[in-house]
Formats: structure tokens, C-alpha cells, sequence
């Protein structure tokens, strides 16, 4: 797990032990996804060997292609990786100790970019990034890129916004001390219903705009570490509200965060680097 500043708060990546994930987080109190969102992935993320080039797996995060070969991501997933591996298996378990996490015949290369203005010690503020596979990837369907501003009309007074939305991922379904041995880690696409607590107040930054709270419970699910970069859908759609982001705690309770995508500075990046717009890009 990658730890951000102020410790009390913890990116949601997982990082990997050989062909284990270590103890950590995903989607939490979740469902199979049941194939509903082909297009989101796993990866790992990892650098190369200097004397072979091999593929050296670090740490594993989720994410979402919006086009057949752009998959969108976390900025903490992406930063200080050279190369990423990604995975579109519903379930790659049985994968654990074969090509995965090092890469095979079941995952697609790919290069790792991060939001330019990314910085590891305050990670919510930009955590946006960006994968280009080697390979397209066809499918009916992929994420959409939000709207300028896409995110405003969600934020209305305490409890009377009704809307859910739809995170997805994959990772431990229970994060838990290491000492218990109840931490649950199917390597499994999950999804999980969502509600808005409020905006930006886990760092001291209301209403910035970076980021957004959300439920996390027993009752509806939430994420947690390995589910960062997933994407967190206006239920119902394919349209990446945000990605999931960061957690308050180390056992996934409470709530959880998402990076909104819908701000002027994100959406220029994605458009001026890789010709995203927002909407369908295929």
C-alpha cells in the first residue's frame, strides 16, 4: 500500500509481493460485476528491468478504457511506474503465479502517463492518469469522459440528494489486520452503490473541487485499496463521474474518496496529450 501525506489517509493502490497482493484494499461489501463493465480493467503497475528489460510488478491499481486503447486511471496509480501491465478478466484468479502480475499472454503492455501537475505529497489534488496500451482493445462499449462541470449538480443540501452512483474494481473484498487473517483478496471485478457524504473536506479544502466523499458501508459497499483508479459511475451510466481515489483508514470503514474528472485542468490534459473529449471516443 502507498502511503500518502497526512499519514491518517491512505491511497487506494495495493501493492504486490511477488504474485500475492499484500494486505489492503477494494471493493468492499460488494457484488460480481457480472460483466456489466467489460471495460473496466486491472493493472499493475511495475519498471523495468535495467540489464534484461523485464517487467518488475510493484503495486496494482483499477481503471477504465475510454477508448480501445486509453485506459483512465489514478495519477498515484501510474506516478514512478515505467510500464504497466493490464488485465480484462472478470475474474484472474486463477491467473495468481502465471501471468499475473508479471505479464503473459492473458494482459496487455502499456505506458504509464500521470497528470502533469501531480504531486505524490498532496496526490488529491491532481490524481488523474493515463494508460496507452500497445494494443486496442474492442468491445461495444467503453467509459465516457464527464462534462465540464458535470460533477456540480450532485451537490445539494445534506440528504437531499437521492442520486446513487456505481464504483468499480477489483481488489480485497476485506481489508483487515494482517495478525486476524480475515483480510478477503479474490482477485474479482466488483461493483458497489455509492453515495455522496460531501466534497473535499477530508483535506481541509472544501468545495476545491478535487475530490468528493462517499459512502462506505456493510449495507450498499464502498472501496478501498486496489479499487484506485476504478471508475465511480453515475449509476446507470457509462459516464466516469470520478476515480476512485484515497481512504481515511486502513480497514476501508467509514467512507471513501474519488477524483473528480470533470475539471477544466483534467479535461484539457486528457484532450491536448491524448484527443479524449468528453462523451464517447470511438
Amino acid at each position: 500500500m502507498r502511503i500518502a501525506k497526512p499519514l491518517t489517509v491512505l491511497a487506494a493502490a495495493a501493492t504486490l509481493t511477488v504474485a500475492v497482493a499484500a494486505p489492503a484494499n477494494a471493493i468492499r461489501y460488494g457484488e460480481p460485476d457480472n460483466n456489466e463493465h467489460p471495460f473496466v480493467g486491472i493493472m499493475v503497475a511495475g519498471n523495468l528491468n535495467d540489464t534484461t528489460g523485464a517487467f518488475e510488478p510493484l503495486w496494482r491499481c483499477s481503471g477504465t478504457l475510454v477508448d480501445p486503447t486509453h485506459f483512465l486511471t489514478a495519477g498515484h496509480c501510474t506516478f514512478g511506474a515505467e510500464a504497466v501491465e493490464v488485465w480484462f478478466d472478470e475474474d484472474i484468479n486463477d491467473l495468481r503465479g502465471g501471468d499475473y502480475p508479471g505479464g503473459g499472454e492473458t494482459s496487455i503492455s502499456g505506458t504509464p502517463y500521470t497528470h502533469p501537475d501531480y504531486d505524490d505529497a498532496a496526490f488529491y489534488l491532481n490524481d488523474l492518469g493515463m494508460v496507452v496500451l500497445d494494443e486496442a482493445v474492442t468491445l461495444d462499449e467503453y467509459g465516457e469522459l464527464p462534462e465540464l462541470g458535470y460533477f456540480d449538480d450532485f451537490f445539494v443540501k445534506r440528504g437531499k440528494n437521492k442520486q446513487l452512483f456505481t464504483a468499480v474494481g477489483y481488489g480485497l473484498q476485506r481489508s483487515m489486520p494482517e495478525q486476524t487473517g480475515l483480510t478477503e483478496s479474490s482477485l474479482e471485478r466488483r461493483q458497489a452503490t455509492l453515495k455522496i457524504i460531501n466534497q473535499d473536506a477530508a483535506f481541509g479544502e472544501k468545495k476545491a473541487g478535487n475530490s468528493v466523499l462517499f459512502t462506505n458501508n456493510a449495507a450498499t459497499g464502498g472501496t478501498c485499496s486496489g479499487d484506485s483508479g476504478g471508475p465511480i459511475f453515475v449509476e446507470g451510466s457509462t459516464t466516469i463521474a470520478a476515480v476512485t481515489s484515497y481512504g481515511l483508514n486502513s480497514i476501508c470503514a467509514g467512507t471513501g474518496g474519488g477524483y473528480r474528472v470533470d475539471t477544466a485542468d483534467d479535461l484539457d490534459w486528457l484532450a491536448e496529450d491524448f484527443g479524449l473529449l468528453p462523451g464517447a471516443n470511438w
